[in-house]
Parts: structure tokens; C-alpha cells; sequence
């Protein structure tokens, strides 16, 4: 076996993840965000009519 490539293969693998971790969270934050604002307008406005 090649362990030069096989440990190539991994480091990247390993990068992949960590990535795709860290984007997760980014895009789930700003998802929080947007949900948060999207409501705000609603609750202002029922409030007014009240």
C-alpha cells in the first residue's frame, strides 16, 4: 500500500469535515438571524392593532 497517498487522502477527508463543520454553523447562525428579523415585523405590527 501506498501510505503517502492514503495519508493525503485523509488530511483532505479531515479538512472536508472540519469545513463543512464550520459552515454549518455559519449558515445556521445566519438562518437564527433571519428567522428573529422576519418575526419582529409581525409582532410590531399586531401590536399596533391592538
Amino acid at each position: 500500500m501506498n501510505y503517502l497517498v492514503i495519508g493525503t487522502v485523509s488530511v483532505l477527508v479531515l479538512i472536508l469535515i472540519i469545513f463543512l463543520i464550520m459552515r454549518n454553523l455559519k449558515d445556521k447562525k445566519q438562518f437564527e438571524e433571519e428567522v428573529i428579523d422576519s418575526e419582529l415585523p409581525a409582532e410590531k405590527s399586531e401590536k399596533e392593532n391592538d
